[in-house]
């Protein structure tokens, strides 16, 4: 199919009525041409079929997940979505799961980041005053970083949370993000709050209570693996439970520069190009710069 070349997709869409409390459908068709996106198809039917259709998107670039929906029984982000990739002629469209209702696609992600900031997704330090007043970095090598890099990729689109079948029916249970998310901070050198945050988890609603279905990792955009996270917060857990980890202090603060008065002179590079030199000096530009430390 060459760029120019659009193809007819018919569009079902379950759409959530705040007004009478039910779910009815819409069907649509938008004419589809090779790279468009399932959030371009929902911007079509608004613009150009039906006005009333209210749906979430922003960046159009897969980083700032908002435009999380089901699609075809999956949870995908709209943006990244493209239409004929999904080699088929009928598209189901339908909000997320777990998550309440708004209007047609639209969910309300409260309940969501509540939960994350139930672990408390900052780092904790016992050094307050340099936490708050800041003179320096906290030193960490590339390997520490390596450690929870990837489940700092996450974009809190609730993809993950939709998908996962131990949140469709315990509502009290964290989530993979919030969890994920607990051990990215417990992974991470600069962090002091190990044994607080592990409190939190160490529970049936916690760490405990995920079945292992591994959904979440299944649909993360970004690629992480929020099973594998709640894996290795359960090896955590149990190390502290049989006494094998001690408390760990935080990464150092990186030492002061020691700035020094620097006065330096540098002459023009060479001249390569011809009558450069003459027109120069028609600038009357000096041939030393001197540059003084900034006060």
């Amino acid at each position: 199919m060459s760029k120019m070349e659009v193809k007819n997709i018919r569009f079902v869409v379950k759409r959530w009525d705040p007004k009478d409390g039910r779910f009815f459908e819409s069907e649509y068709t938008v004419p589809v041409y090779r790279g468009m996106t399932v959030l371009d198809a929902l911007i079509y039917i608004k613009e150009n079929i039906d006005k009333t259709l209210a749906f979430r998107g922003s960046c159009r670039m897969g980083v700032c997940g908002t435009c999380g929906i089901v699609i075809n029984g999956k949870p995908r982000l709209a943006c990244e979505t493209q239409i004929l990739h999904l080699n088929t002629d009928t598209v189901y469209l339908e909000p997320l799961h777990n998550l309440p209702l708004v209007k047609d696609l639209i969910i309300d992600h409260t309940p969501f980041f509540e939960k994350q900031n139930k672990i408390k997704p900052y780092l904790i330090r016992r050094d307050m005053e340099e936490y708050w007043n800041p003179t320096r970095e906290y030193l960490q090598t590339p390997e520490e970083h390596l450690r929870y890099m990837q489940f700092t990729y996450c974009l809190t689109c609730a993809l993950c949370y939709a998908a996962c079948p131990t949140t469709a029916t315990n509502p009290d249970f964290l989530g993979p993000q919030a969890l994920m998310n607990t051990y990215r901070f417990i992974a991470d050198s600069r962090d002091e709050g190990r044994l607080e945050r592990i409190a939190i988890i160490d529970n049936p609603d916690g760490c405990w209570g995920c079945h292992l279905a591994g959904a979440c990792s299944e649909v993360c955009p970004k690629g992480v693996d929020p099973a594998l996270a709640i894996q290795l917060l359960r090896r955590e857990v149990a190390k502290i439970a049989f006494g094998y980890v001690e408390p760990v202090e935080g990464a150092k603060v990186a030492p002061s520069l020691q700035l020094t008065e620097k006065r330096i002179t540098k002459g023009p590079p060479e001249f390569t190009v011809e009558g450069a030199e003459e027109k120069l000096k028609e600038f009357k530009i000096p041939k030393t710069i001197p540059v003084e430390k900034s006060k």
